[in-house]
């Protein structure tokens, strides 16, 4: 988009891979255009006497080549774009100039009307992206680009539904039409924890089957036409079994519609999310996996207790314990558990809290170690409780603790408090 004031702009998407690409100066407007650089394929050729410790780190896993020194006009030779990111404009100048001769288009962050290309305000979707100039106005530009992301991100824009090739291909031939699965990580909670492409896939689904611990307000901004299937799997209560929600999965998916598996927390962390890919993938169905942000670091956090520390706690093991210790089934070593000296994150325990805090007390975890239960983390219902480990299962009872909850054993439950 052109604004008023200067000359119209040609628009034009540049195919940079194996291509090379020149950029002088090292600071922080480098940091910021480089990674779209290298995300596009270019071989990028960084020069500047000093860098950034971003710039440095992909340099020194070899994503671009750093020349430390001054620009020399020769750089130019070879290259099919340069980008100027100093602030002298005479340097700058110099390096237009070498640019100009050579017929190469050129990008200044000094002085964008002596620049012969911009960069435009730019947001992704998916394989859409949308580029915006207003005219030599960053701002305006920019609170556009936002309006038209926020537009493809809730799905009010038009054409928001655009499939993507999915990563996880399945080895028999699919018998439906385009169908395919997403598993989709919606967080501890919190709506907004939700990744930015969990959000999108959700966007553009036309079946979303969800799980009890899925923000609610995600839901409420689902089209109008996606078909919402409650696949809740209530602890101790009532629920689909897994068959069941794998049979829907693949038949939704065969029917050629896009579906999207909604799971609290992280598909992988005893989300079962393993399963509902074996399923897929027997059945020729293409899966996505998206990861989600896990309540066994999230909820945590929020409560101000850090799982590592340093000085603290090196390590942190997270376990379910919806299966009691001593338990045949149990697949969790809790005499192993108890002579680990980091944190032990506990999920779906609470029911199993008095004999979970007995067995590592009996096995060398010491009595007095810090515990907390984090309820509900991130949401507006959250509550913690503080106390030992011989206490937590008694207190978290008359406290009326329910689930979801989160245990913490270790010296970092009380690192952050005073």
């Amino acid at each position: 988009m052109a604004g008023c004031g200067v000359s119209e702009l040609y628009p034009l998407g540049l195919k940079l891979e194996g291509r090379r690409v020149l950029v002088v100066g090292g600071g922080a407007v480098a940091t910021r255009r480089v990674p779209a650089l290298l995300s596009a394929g270019a071989q990028v050729v960084l020069v500047s006497p000093s860098v950034t410790p971003a710039l440095r780190a992909l340099a020194d896993a070899g994503r671009l080549r750093w020349e430390a020194r001054r620009f020399e006009p020769a750089d130019v030779d070879g290259c099919w774009l340069v980008h100027v990111a100093v602030d002298d404009r005479l340097a700058a100048a110099a390096v237009s100039a070498a640019a100009a001769e050579r017929r190469v288009f050129c990008v200044r962050a000094d002085d964008r009307h002596a620049a012969t290309a911009w960069t435009p305000a730019t947001t992704r979707h998916g394989p859409v992206t949308v580029a915006v100039l207003a005219g030599g106005e960053p701002r305006r530009a920019v609170a556009i680009r936002d309006a038209i992301r926020d537009g493809l991100a809730d799905g009010t824009l038009p054409g928001c539904h655009v499939p993507e090739p999915a990563p996880i291909s399945a080895p028999a031939p699919a018998t439906g039409q385009g169908g395919r699965v997403a598993l989709v990580g919606s967080g501890p909670g919190d709506p907004e924890l939700i990744t930015v492409k969990g959000r999108r896939l959700l966007a553009e689904a036309d079946v979303v089957v969800v799980d009890r611990l899925v923000p609610g307000l995600l839901l409420d901004e689902l089209r109008p036409e996606t078909e919402l299937v409650d696949a809740s799997k209530i602890p101790y209560g009532p629920s689909r079994t897994q068959d069941e929600i794998n049979r829907i999965l693949v038949e939704r998916a065969r029917a050629g519609r896009f579906v999207v598996r909604l799971k609290g927390g992280d598909p992988f962390v005893f989300g079962r999310g393993g399963e509902e890919i074996l399923a897929c993938a027997a059945a020729g169905v293409p899966v996505t996996v998206v990861p989600g942000v896990s309540s066994s670091i999230a909820a945590p956090a929020v409560a101000g207790i850090p799982v590592t520390h340093r000085g603290v706690a090196q390590e942190f093991v997270v376990v379910s314990g919806h299966v009691a210790p001593g338990d045949p089934t149990s697949l969790v070593d809790w005499p192993a558990l108890a002579k680990l000296r980091g944190t032990l994150v506990v999920l779906m325990g609470l029911k199993n809290l008095p004999a979970i805090a007995a067995t590592l007390i009996r096995h060398g975890r010491p009595a007095q170690t810090p515990a907390a239960v984090v309820q509900e983390g991130t949401t507006g219902a959250q509550r913690v409780l503080r106390t030992t480990l011989d206490k937590v299962a008694g207190e978290a009872e008359a406290a009326g603790v329910r689930p979801p909850a989160v245990v913490v054993v270790g010296e970092v439950v009380t690192t952050l408090t005073p």
